[in-house]
């Protein structure tokens, strides 16, 4: 039972306690106090504990697509800025244009300036209404199995990004106080607002002064006034539930994971072993070789101490969207382009795998919306299941082996095409990029098994031709009829190097395709909009280069043949 005393008293000052913080909030300074203590608070999102600091980069992401962002005055704001700003009101979120909205066919149709991509959420007042009209579309298509438009798949996702705005705003957000211990309350946070459900008012009124000493500090801009706040607020919340707290150390590694940004390392690395390596096969130096060689291994071991870390944060497997099976993938690649040279010791071999890991560490980083680097939990038919694992693990694997087949395949024809003449003659070439493909057909055929294995767990049936098992097995079959074709004589070395290019547009489809283009399916925990530009690009210059190669072989047969 609340003391009632105590609580008259709670009611009596909690007035004083608002026009107290919102006489001092007018007054912020707020790029002056250092936020560390207010970025290792944790809090509760998306069904996760998790960092404030880690909190604010996601929301930041989700609703603007890039973290930082520029506000109208031309400041700089981080993800960790953004969330203490947003709850305390230090700056008028609701006048900055920070949500994305990327669509142009949905901008015009809103009647919103085509020219930009982000607006304010006092420009976007007007036109929620219609956002919200095609966002339930999009809902009910999805829910009836069909494929949903661009435009209300994008009106969607903007309507998420109003609704996680407004959750900011109106504090419903930030989850950062932990229910009192025992099963009453559940396992859901509770925010500034909704404390006062589960706790007596004294407990209220300790949380109420931690948050005002927090920001008068934060007025005064007196740094270490700031970090005793934010200690004595985390010590309090803690001792709440200590229980369900997390420890110091788990929000520790996540911060420094943060800080550390592995995979930013990696393209770094991985950029100047590209550069080493292709200036000691002109030159032919081994010291360059060498730099080269360490630059691509320690770029390897700085994504594999990412990836781990990863694993350590999340407590499940790497490859579980689409961001993560594209770091993983890019990995891989490299993992298998060092195998490959360690067997052959041809230079060639690892300047093939280095540019397709480039390409696609360098693509989730530009495209942070449409794949978000976010650690969710996973969605509940893909918990504690060990063949899903196993089987995303091994298709991802394949599509590394393609993806060093596909890089190592324009080596190949890149000799077609300077060198027609000098081309046939490279025959231990061809007889690597045939293992490469065959490593890759292996660990593809045998993801495709555990991928029915994984449905006949999960869903009662080993086979469906759902989209995403169909493609799967098309591109599996693409490669099963090159390489089998190559064995029957129906094409020769050159043919299997295009079929390297060629086929590799089987496992985009499979991979983005069904999950970015199609959207229907049972795969559906997968589903997202964007990124479709860079993948026409892609294949638009794909086929260019086939195309290119076919007509300068055709060309030297014909004139050889005349000669």
């Amino acid at each position: 039972m609340i003391n009632t005393r105590l609580l008259e008293k709670f009611r009596l000052y909690l007035p004083l306690i608002i026009l107290t913080l919102a006489a001092t909030l007018a007054s912020v300074q707020a790029d002056t106090v250092n936020l560390a203590p207010w970025e290792s608070l944790a809090i509760q999102d998306s069904g996760r504990r998790k960092p404030m600091g880690t909190f604010g980069h996601e929301m930041l992401v989700k609703i603007s697509g890039r973290d930082p962002v520029t506000a109208r005055d031309g400041s700089k704001i981080g993800g960790t800025e953004f969330s203490f700003s947003t709850l305390f009101a230090t700056r008028d979120w609701a006048d900055e244009p920070i949500i994305l909205l990327s669509y142009h066919p949905l901008t015009k149709k809103l009647g919103l300036d085509a020219a930009r991509k982000r607006f304010s959420a006092k420009e976007l007042v007007s036109v929620a209404p219609e956002i919200e009209r095609l966002s339930r579309e999009a809902a009910a298509l999805r829910q009836s199995g069909q494929t949903v438009p661009r435009l209300q798949a994008e009106a969607q996702t903007v309507a998420g990004r109003l609704q996680m705005f407004r959750a900011l705003n109106d504090s419903s957000a930030f989850l950062i106080v932990p229910p009192p211990p025992g099963e009453k309350h559940g396992n859901t946070w509770l925010s500034p607002v909704t404390i006062r459900t589960a706790y007596s008012a004294t407990e209220v009124m300790s949380f109420l002064n931690n948050l005002r000493d927090l920001i008068t500090a934060y007025r005064e801009t007196n740094n270490t006034a700031f970090a005793a706040a934010g200690a004595k607020l985390q010590e309090n919340l803690r001792a709440m539930n200590p229980e369900y707290y997390p420890a110091a150390h788990t929000i520790d590694r996540e911060l420094f994971y943060q800080r550390l940004k592995p995979f930013d390392l990696a393209i770094w690395l991985f950029a100047a072993a590209f550069v080493f390596l292709t200036v000691s096969t002109i030159n032919n130096q081994r010291i360059l070789t060498a730099i080269g060689l360490a630059s691509a291994i320690a770029g390897f071991v700085i994504m594999v101490y990412g990836i781990a870390l990863r694993v350590l944060i999340a407590g499940r497997a790497p490859v579980t969207n689409m961001y993560e099976s594209i770091v993983w993938v890019s990995m891989a690649t490299v993992f298998f382009g060092l195998v490959f040279y360690a067997v052959y010791r041809n230079r060639a071999i690892l300047l093939s795998a280095l540019p397709i890991s480039l390409l696609c560490l360098l693509l989730v980083r530009s495209l942070p919306a449409a794949m978000p680097s976010r650690l969710d939990p996973l969605v509940p038919v893909l918990r504690d299941n060990f063949w899903l694992t196993t089987h995303v693990l091994t298709i991802t694997l394949s599509y590394a082996a393609f993806a060093l087949v596909l890089g190592f395949s324009h080596v190949v024809l890149w000799q077609y095409i300077w060198r027609p003449q000098a081309a046939p003659g490279m025959r231990q070439l061809h007889e690597w990029l045939y293992r490469m493909m065959f490593v890759g057909l292996i660990l593809l055929a045998a993801g495709t098994i555990l991928g029915g294995v994984w449905a006949n767990y999960s869903w009662g049936r080993f086979w469906g031709w759902d989209p995403k098992e169909t493609w799967a097995l098309i591109a599996l079959l693409m490669y099963v009829l090159a390489m089998h074709g190559k064995m029957a004589g129906w094409w020769g070395n050159f043919g299997i190097a295009v079929a390297g290019i060629v086929n590799f547009s089987g496992i985009v489809m499979a991979w983005y395709g069904v999950n970015f283009v199609l959207g229907t399916g049972l795969h559906s925990y997968g589903f997202g909009v964007g990124g479709e530009g860079y993948v026409i690009a892609f294949l638009v210059l794909e086929a260019a280069y086939v195309t290119l190669a076919v007509l300068r072989r055709y060309f030297h047969s014909h004139d050889a043949a005349a000669a």
